[in-house]
């Protein structure tokens, strides 16, 4: 049987009748107690909602509610959903969000047993980030046109990410105030709102400092306390708005639309730093990993760096 295609799952999706107001409701508290218990991130908490929804949706096509359903329900969701070609990174996701909404009806008393407790997770295979080379970036960055306030904001933007390996959530919700260019620094919120201190290069800091003084005026009108990358509205850039730029700029700039993602951003400036010999639990501190274990596939990154130098130039390779 082919594979279903995103749009194929979507119309699916949406065939299905609206979850009953008892399990948007059960949803609605699983999340609001599991955001107090753990902070988890609002796009985190966003994508537990369209999971556990969409699972509420199909029981009760079956005349089941989400509080009720069983292990063999369960399973039968998720080989339905491996059925329509769904990525086994998102149904390992949906599982994680299952596993959550059952434990804390267990432990409420809701329930007596457990039904996701047995369920197996998808085989995730590793996948390494993908990096940007150090040229690529190089013309990246000079892509924007630094003669007009867009363009100049652009390339701050741009050079920020770069020196610093912000993810673009952390980008855009960036408050002017989080900026400290006397001291070389930016304070990022980042996921579970924990906070971390990051080090500003020269060259960031130089672009930074231009777009203060000549575009975010331009943008800013005469608000002082608000996100420091604003748009023709004064309002915050979006996270799609910017990933639009960045595909336009990565064109202009002869890279790969393709190749070019803020989050790859992100991997080149962690790539790019362990290539130059920095420390692996510095880089944690300055990615804001919580486990040193997410930091270290930046290793193997490297490594397979190395791999392609030495295949590609040693006489017996």
């Amino acid at each position: 049987m082919p594979r279903s295609t995103p749009a194929d799952r979507r119309r699916h999706a949406l065939s299905l009748p609206p979850a009953s107001a008892r399990d948007t409701d059960a949803i609605a508290l699983f999340l609001e107690r599991l955001w107090a218990e753990s902070g988890l991130a609002r796009q985190t908490l966003a994508s537990y909602r369209r999971d556990l929804d969409g699972l509420a949706r199909w029981l009760d096509m079956r005349g089941q509610a989400l509080e009720s359903a069983d292990r063999a329900a369960l399973f039968d969701y998720l080989a339905e959903r491996t059925r329509l070609g769904y990525a086994p990174r998102s149904n390992a996701r949906l599982l994680s969000a299952l596993r959550s909404f059952y434990a804390q009806l267990l432990r409420r008393g809701a329930i007596t047993v457990d039904p996701a407790a047995l369920l197996e997770a998808p085989k995730l295979g590793r996948s390494l980030p993908k990096a940007l080379s150090e040229s690529q970036v190089e013309a990246l960055l000079a892509a924007p046109a630094i003669d007009d306030p867009a363009g100049l904001r652009d390339r701050a933007m741009l050079e920020l990410m770069y020196a610093t390996g912000l993810r673009v959530s952390e980008l855009v919700s960036l408050p002017a105030a989080g900026l400290n260019l006397r001291q070389g620094v930016v304070r990022v919120t980042g996921k579970g709102s924990k906070e971390r201190l990051v080090p500003l290069g020269e060259e960031s800091q130089h672009w930074l400092q231009r777009y203060l003084d000549s575009a975010r005026p331009h943008f800013a009108g005469q608000q002082t306390r608000s996100p420091l990358f604003l748009g023709p509205r004064s309002e915050a850039l979006s996270r799609q708005q910017f990933w639009i730029t960045l595909k336009t700029l990565a064109a202009r700039a002869g890279v790969d639309p393709a190749l070019v993602s803020p989050h790859g951003l992100r991997h080149s400036f962690a790539t790019h730093l362990l290539n130059h010999g920095a420390d692996l639990r510095a880089l944690q501190m300055l990615l804001g990993h919580a486990s040193l274990s997410t930091t270290q596939i930046y290793t193997l990154v490297a490594t397979e760096g190395l791999k392609r130098l030495h295949q590609s130039h040693h006489p017996r390779a």
